[in-house]
């Protein structure tokens, strides 16, 4: 936060700051010595925090309405603020709770309330960084804050614990020690409090929303970084969310234009596969993939700090920068798929299995389009099978024989925003490899033309664009197939990116899109069903794909 607050914000985050102490100090002193006028002290001043948080947000609402500037990060800062008053609400709320459920406790006096002062002192501790680790951006300070949340579960699990053992022992006063137990969960989840106001600073600071466990992450992996910088200082910039739940995020410190590296968390299996793909890809083919600096896990979860790559992703350069350039990074990259088809290939043949790729996908396609599901009809005598049916006779097609002749290594998510161009050096990397395998080279293929086809791009021109490139794409790669003696390389081609098209419609909302999408899928089924390769294997040799009928709007 590197602005100063208005003062109106200020002055009321302060004077509730101020009241949430005032009442755990009576919280406190209630444990110490209950009495009916403690009880009262806390419950009748339960409209003025709320008032305050009103306040806070009301102000945090004004002036992000009316600022003129499209600020994101005095956006989320504001935000945070909201966040922060509501949180601070919550633990006034939650002290009114430890009461309530006393005043439900029929002999005081048989309980030890005085086990939950120091607790409550780590939470009043905790609240003294709120004001300072706001006003002077200070990420340590929230830290401190977040990490008092573990040390309040420690306390709460001893008296759980504690508590379940007076319980078991059937004592005549098992329901005082209910209401106890719920007053020791009341207590713990004002620590879940203070972690959401530690979280909503360090957003603030780092100029993106970040939780606790991603920011441990994030610090334990730059401290891999060979930087002068103190890792308190660097800042985040959200690039993007993967399908697959990852986050992906540019690392940079004040003052730099270029990333220092990219940091990827997410899913510890996902996150294992992608180290491993990048590994692979360093042993096979140099200089491709990007290098891994650092690799942490945590229970389920995990992080990379991957090397930042120069250069431009092949949907930037299609989308935004100069024919030439995009003529230039298209050539590129058939230069260098072909050597890599050609370093790795293997003389093992290989099926990719397209219709069984597409048949384990057709009910998350379903779910977002249901509509797309219908079953076999009959028009006028004319039996019309469903995609279902289709999808099922095409399976039992491609498994009766058509393999590719030769394996090769191939990316295994090969869309436009997974390529890298630097123009500079004139050359081509590739990023998330978490999907790399030998496999079928077609594989890439149809998934990269595929991947220009779904880009919801509208305008006439640059639709247009999109097309040549990949009408252009198909061509660098079929001359590769006839170099190669992929006789094959048609049908297979058909069948990937029947399975592509249809697939890639669960990322798609935009109805007319979709359906475009969807009926190419089935139209070149049905034209590969319509090749009788067994008792004509020339004409499976023969066959072409629609290039021009598919790839135009």
């Amino acid at each position: 936060m590197t602005r100063q607050l208005p003062k109106s914000i200020r002055d009321n985050l302060r004077f509730l700051i101020v009241e949430v102490d005032s009442q755990l100090d009576s919280l406190q002193a209630y444990f110490a010595l209950p009495s009916t006028v403690g009880v009262r002290r806390i419950l009748d001043r339960s409209g003025y925090a709320y008032n305050l948080k009103i306040r806070i947000q009301d102000s945090c609402l004004n002036k992000i309405t009316s600022s003129k500037k499209n600020d994101d990060l005095e956006t989320l800062r504001l935000r945070g603020i909201e966040f922060i008053a509501s949180n601070l609400a919550r633990i006034t709320d939650l002290s009114r709770d430890c009461i309530k459920q006393m005043d439900s406790v029929t002999d005081p006096e048989n309980l030890d309330t005085s086990v939950y002062m120091p607790v409550l002192g780590r939470v009043r501790e905790a609240l003294k960084m709120v004001e300072p680790a706001i006003q002077e951006n200070d990420t340590r300070q929230a830290l401190r804050m977040g990490e008092v949340r573990a040390k309040l579960e420690r306390d709460y699990n001893k008296l759980l614990k504690n508590y379940i053992t007076a319980l078991k022992q059937k004592k005549s006063n098992t329901e005082d020690l209910t209401c106890a137990l719920f007053v020791a969960h009341s207590i713990e989840q004002m620590g879940d409090a203070l972690l959401d106001i530690s979280e909503a600073i360090i957003s603030a600071n780092v100029g993106m929303p970040v939780n606790f466990d991603r920011y441990q992450s994030l610090l334990a992996s730059m401290a891999q970084l060979d930087s002068e910088e103190d890792v308190s200082d660097i800042q985040v910039e959200p690039i993007a969310k993967t399908r697959s739940g990852s986050a992906i995020s540019g690392i940079s410190v004040p003052y730099e234009e270029e990333y220092l590296a990219i940091f990827k968390d997410g899913r510890k299996r996902k996150l294992k596969e992608e180290r491993k793909g990048v590994n692979s890809w360093h042993e096979i083919y140099p200089g491709l993939a990007p290098k891994i600096l650092s690799y942490k896990k945590n229970g389920q979860s995990a992080a990379l700090l991957i090397e930042h790559l120069p250069g431009l992703t092949f949907e930037k350069i299609l989308l935004n920068e100069s024919p030439e350039l995009q003529k230039q990074t298209l050539q590129q990259l058939g230069k260098t798929l072909k050597s890599v088809w050609r370093e790795t290939r293997s003389e093992k043949p290989v099926c990719a299995y397209f219709m069984n790729q597409l048949e384990k996908r057709l009910h998350d396609v379903y779910k977002i389009h249901p509509e797309f599901e219908q079953g076999d009809i009959q028009v006028c005598g004319v039996q019309i099978p469903s995609f279902d049916s289709l999808v099922e006779r095409a399976c039992k097609y491609e498994e009766s024989g058509f393999q590719a002749p030769f394996s090769v290594y191939i990316h295994g998510d090969f869309n436009v925003d997974n390529i890298i161009y630097d123009p500079l050096e004139k050359r081509i990397n590739f990023i998330d490899l978490h999907r790399s395998r030998y496999m079928d080279y077609v594989q890439d293929v149809s998934v990269f033309m595929v991947s220009n086809y779904r880009l919801q791009i509208l305008d006439a021109p640059r639709r247009h664009r999109i097309m040549d490139v990949a009408r252009d794409f198909y061509h660098i790669v079929r001359r590769y197939a006839n170099q190669t003696g992929d006789e094959t390389f048609e049908i297979r081609l058909a069948l990937g990116l029947a399975r592509s098209f249809a697939t890639s419609t669960r990322f798609i909302l935009d109805k007319s899109l979709a359906r475009n999408m969807f009926l190419r899928s089935r139209y070149l089924i049905e034209q590969v069903l319509a090749v009788d390769f067994k008792q004509n294997p020339k004409q499976a040799r023969k066959y072409k794909i629609p290039l021009k009928e598919i790839f135009v709007d």
